[in-house]
């Protein structure tokens, strides 16, 4: 009596490229085995999928198959055993389900008789053996990506505000995306003011034209590669370090810096919740006179119409109409309209406060104006050194 087989053409897209495999000359060595060795074939099944697991969408149908139509084919042929599988645990267990379904796996390739105890052991060697493969794979490709960080190189898609590009000598790199590029860096500079939050100063952003959610711009504004840094996570007995990144930096490590200690809430003590219009202008801002925490603002419904409240949570009821608040904040504000004969004074004092703000900033632009002027020097006397010796 004939047996019946099912055929499992399995390559990957990689394994294509890389080796060669396809799935036509898979196909034909089966078919021209089943054809000698007088073999019926019952169902050829297509799989582009990674053989790490048995989660293949093909693979399920064909298990489904089985079940359903037990005992009605004795064969499952394919070319070698890591076509069925790269995984020795996975492999010896679907093995015996595929025998409780009356099916027996076999590579035509490496051809065992599992019935025969001693080929297990070379079942394990060739089901091992890619696993191992694949394993090594991992493993040099996550050095290698270490080795190219501690060079102060980025691996993978360009954050925010980058971009990726390739050299004509083929070497990858990351430059500035424009105009988001600018944006962000305008980003950096109103955090480390102190004055909005992180929600505000990203709403303000996206109407400039920055394309980023709200968790992307957090990981983004807490990334030290815009300052020029690249990291290296700890491994092992190796800690975790900052490199001086081959890309150019979008910001300075002073103002990255600042930016952190504000998102830490070592400059202030208090941030602004959110960015609110009429009738909560100044939700974020007011302190609770009962608990000492900042209230929020909410609109509440009465029998004929609504009412805005400045308002506690947590427990505490403390609530006051949003109108009245804002009307008492203007009156008091108006006390600080500076007299005609203060007026220059006062301007004094607040570019004063300015600049002790930007001090840092400032500083930064000193050493850079000084070391441009050093090169220039360098350059001026070179050109004269030239010159004598022509």
């Amino acid at each position: 009596m004939r047996k019946i087989a099912d055929l499992y053409v399995r390559v990957s897209t990689d394994e294509q490229a890389d080796r060669g495999y396809s799935q036509r000359n898979q196909e034909e060595m089966l078919r021209k085995y089943c054809e000698i060795n007088a073999v019926e074939i019952r169902h050829v099944i297509y799989e582009d999928h990674s053989a790490k697991t048995f989660n293949r969408p093909q693979w399920k149908k064909l298990l489904a198959d089985l079940k359903k139509n037990k005992n009605k084919t004795d064969l499952l042929l394919f070319t070698k055993w890591d076509r069925f599988s790269r995984n020795a645990g996975d492999a010896y267990q679907m093995i015996s389900i595929l025998r409780k379904l009356g099916v027996e796996p076999q590579a035509i390739e490496q051809p065992l008789d599992l019935s025969i105890p001693e080929n297990k052991m070379m079942l394990a060697f060739y089901l091992a053996a890619p696993e191992v493969e694949n394993d090594r794979r991992a493993l040099n490709t996550f050095h290698g990506m270490r080795r190219a960080r501690k060079e102060g190189r980025y691996m993978g898609i360009a954050p925010i505000g980058y971009v990726n590009r390739v050299k004509e000598d083929g070497t990858k790199y990351i430059a500035f995306d424009q105009p988001e590029a600018s944006i962000l860096k305008w980003a950096f500079e109103e955090l480390s003011k102190g004055i909005f939050n992180t929600e505000q100063v990203l709403q303000m952003a996206k109407e400039k034209g920055l394309k980023a959610g709200k968790n992307h711009f957090w990981r983004a504004i807490r990334n030290p590669l815009y300052c020029g840094k690249i990291e290296v996570p700890k491994y092992k007995d190796e800690e975790r370090t900052l490199v001086r990144g081959q890309h150019e930096a979008l910001i300075s490590e002073i103002l990255f810096y600042k930016v952190q200690d504000v998102l830490d809430g070592r400059s202030r003590k208090y941030l602004p919740k959110t960015l609110s219009a009429k009738p909560f202008p100044l939700r974020g801002f007011f302190i609770c006179p009962d608990c000492g925490k900042i209230l929020t603002g909410s609109i509440s419904k009465g029998r004929h119409k609504y009412y805005p409240y400045y308002h506690c949570s947590s427990g505490c009821r403390y609530r006051i109409n949003s109108e009245t608040a804002n009307e008492i904040f203007i009156q008091n504000l108006k006390k600080y309209v500076p007299i005609p004969e203060i007026k220059n004074i006062y301007a004094n004092v607040i570019g004063d406060c300015y600049k002790e703000q930007i001090k840092d900033v400032l500083e930064e632009k000193t050493k850079i104006i000084s070391q441009i002027k050093d090169y220039e020097t360098r350059i001026s006397n070179a050109r004269d050194l030239l010159q004598q010796n022509r």
